[in-house]
């Protein structure tokens, strides 16, 4: 009769004799993995364990939803007449084109996610898939997004969609562990994709076009401002240079954030002033534009987190309802 503790014993022998002889099994599998330490053993055999679901989560679907509605919105606002054809040739390549960047992203600050509580658990630090695949991966969906809105949509769309890969992966990101005017280089990419899906519709770069651009490029600004008060404890453990990293009072965070909100006001009423839009959108912009800027004048009394969420939230709100209401509007 086996005594409790000694059944104890028994299972954990087991245990440890079935992770060696993984491990084992895991070495022989692997071409020349004999007499390399398990760790290495590990990563590699990482990428040919890896789900689909790690690769999926590399795209970071949240964000390239958000961008193929900036960019279908850049579509609608900038169509004579809506082609079918054209809208879904437009919204697949700049679905692949995101989530390439997104994928590149995380290879790049694989590094750097490893050192935040919020990305620690991303696929490339917690070891769930190799660098390497994931660097083909990202590069294989950039590419072959940018060949095809060259080849079914328009040439200047495709140039768009690659200045936004290389911009956002190869200046803002490695600029963000440099210095804090990273946020407004970043606000490039992110507003390209807008510009894009109206040369998609139109074909050419117009005052329309540029006007929504500087919309979602300044509305990037407080916005992300009120995201970089929340995540300053993490962004200092990473080394990353952000505003709020090197403002312990929120100063210089609290003043830009007003700065840019204000901004945004004038800004949101070029679509009405160049004629894309009417009446009812310009009131709509202005109600919209004087809500963001209590929220943010809130925040600029007390850099608080409460304050901060709430100028967050509120920048979250603001967009889809102007953005809707410039397309219901659209002259």
């Amino acid at each position: 009769m086996v005594k409790p503790r000694d059944a104890r014993m028994q299972r954990g022998s087991c245990h440890g004799l079935l992770a060696r002889s993984n491990s084992a099994l895991e070495a022989k599998s692997i071409p020349g993995a004999r007499g390399i330490p398990l760790g290495e053993v590990a990563e590699r055999a990482a990428p040919l364990r890896a789900p689909f679901r790690c690769y999926l989560e590399l795209t970071k679907p949240r964000i390239t939803a958000l961008v193929l509605v900036s960019a279908a919105a850049g579509f609608l606002l900038g169509a004579a007449s809506f082609d079918v054809a054209v809208f879904a040739h437009t919204m697949f390549g700049i679905a692949l084109v995101a989530a390439g960047t997104s994928a590149m992203n995380q290879v790049l600050e694989r590094d750097v996610d490893a050192l935040m509580r919020r990305t620690r658990s991303r696929p490339l630090p917690a070891g769930r898939i190799g660098t390497l695949p994931a660097a083909v991966f990202s590069g294989v969906l950039a590419a072959a997004g940018i060949a095809w809105l060259g080849v079914t949509v328009n040439l200047i769309t495709a140039v768009l969609a690659a200045l936004t890969f290389i911009s956002y992966d190869f200046v803002y990101t490695p600029l963000k562990r440099v210095h804090s005017l990273s946020t407004v280089i970043g606000a490039v990419p992110g507003a390209l994709p807008i510009l894009g899906g109206w040369t998609a519709a139109t074909g050419a770069l117009g005052p329309g076009g540029w006007a929504l651009f500087g919309i979602l490029f300044v509305w990037q600004l407080p916005h992300f401002l009120a995201l970089a008060w929340l995540l300053r404890d993490d962004y200092e453990a990473a080394g990353l240079r952000m505003l709020s990293v090197g403002d312990p009072r929120g100063r210089q965070t609290r003043r830009q954030t007003l700065l840019y909100t204000l901004t945004l006001i004038p800004v949101s009423l070029m679509p009405s002033v160049l004629g894309l839009a009417g009446p009812v959108y310009f009131v709509g912009a202005l109600g919209l534009g004087g809500a963001f800027l209590w929220a943010a004048l809130q925040f600029g009394r007390e850099a608080s987190g409460p304050r901060a969420r709430r100028l967050f939230r509120a920048s979250i709100l603001y967009l889809p309802l102007l953005m809707a209401i410039l397309v219901m509007d659209k002259v």
